[in-house]
């Protein structure tokens, strides 16, 4: 290649490189949780703000807002969904408030890895899913995670399912949870997050469900004696950004903020994955678990299973079809 030539393209690209740095506005982009720091979904969104940061020169800064200080899962997307707030990641199951077919990922014993979990949602069902936002007014990054879920309570281990029988379970305010665990002997009752350590504490509530990394860091094993392991539900989340800041911003800034929502979910699942290893083994000292027999998860699973039949058919046809089709390819194929 010639002097000529190579100056040629130096000069184009100092150009692009101009021409992009123009597109990037100084902005402040708010982006809420509920978990605590040091919680892999924080860690995530510290990795997403790093990465923003470093690709837009510093002009596009992503403050955290951990713990519920922007107030808990409904009223953080309620907020992002309105304009409000800008950013969340939180369940799929409160995003189903807006695309009720998210809340397919809650139904019961569906998974048996995350690495299915991230086929699916990765693949044309978890696309189809994102899809469905914009009308609501958000638009979809991606999907992170919260992880599997346990059960743990203050009366008994859980080897059977009559062990759930008459407890009071604290379960997220979804119609599937709490027809699920109804179906399953339990007394489920929907309440939000940070009212559950002082449900438990007091005795208004026996027990609960969330992933071995929740548990630890909210010190659940100070007023829970038992953690059951089942891996009954895997809690996808999905990242989300108010839709009247994404249409405001510039193509450059949208291809940051998303490629940075993918860098940044693969770190964060990563370490959602390694951190339940990590809690089971922290909360092995302080709690009583018990690895519940596939004998009785199956009995789990045939109970549960009309439950999800009953909402599965309430949700649009062609989106439960392509579920059931990409879970079935899934399953045959990631173990």
């Amino acid at each position: 290649m010639t002097f000529r030539k190579l100056a040629t393209l130096a000069v184009l690209a100092a150009a692009c490189a101009a021409a992009s740095a123009q597109d990037i506005q100084d902005r402040v982009i708010r982006f809420g949780h509920v978990n605590p720091l040091g919680h892999h979904l924080s860690l995530g969104v510290q990795k997403f703000a790093e990465i923003v940061g470093a690709r837009s020169g510093g002009k596009l800064k992503v403050q955290e807002f951990h713990t519920s200080s922007l107030g808990g899962e409904q009223q953080q997307f309620s907020a992002v969904q309105g304009g409000a707030q800008d950013m969340v990641v939180l369940s799929a199951t409160v995003t189903g408030g807006a695309v009720k077919e998210f809340t397919l990922l809650d139904i019961p014993f569906s998974f048996t890895s995350g690495e299915q979990v991230d086929a699916l949602v990765q693949g044309p069902f978890g696309k189809s899913l994102l899809q469905r936002l914009p009308e609501r007014s958000l638009v979809g990054l991606g999907f992170w995670e919260a992880g599997f879920r346990q059960f743990t309570n203050s009366r008994r281990p859980i080897q059977t399912v009559e062990d759930l029988k008459g407890l009071k379970l604290r379960v997220i305010p979804n119609p599937m949870f709490v027809e699920s665990f109804a179906a399953l002997g339990a007394n489920p009752v929907p309440m939000a997050f940070p009212e559950l350590y002082g449900a438990l504490e007091s005795k208004a509530m026996d027990a609960q469900e969330n992933p071995f990394a929740i548990i630890a860091n909210s010190k659940f094993y100070e007023v829970q004696k038992y953690l059951s392991v089942t891996n009954h539900v895997y809690t996808a989340s999905p990242v989300l950004i108010s839709k009247k800041l994404w249409d405001r911003l510039s193509a450059t800034e949208q291809k940051i903020l998303q490629d940075a929502a993918v860098e940044a979910g693969a770190y964060q699942r990563r370490l959602s994955r390694e951190s339940a290893v990590a809690a089971r083994k922290e909360l092995e000292s302080k709690m009583q678990i018990n690895d519940v027999s596939p004998a009785t998860l199956a009995r789990m699973r045939e109970l549960t299973a009309p439950v999800a039949e009953k909402f599965a058919a309430t949700y649009d046809p062609a989106a439960v079809k392509l579920y059931r089709a990409e879970l079935d390819k899934v399953r045959a194929t990631v173990r």
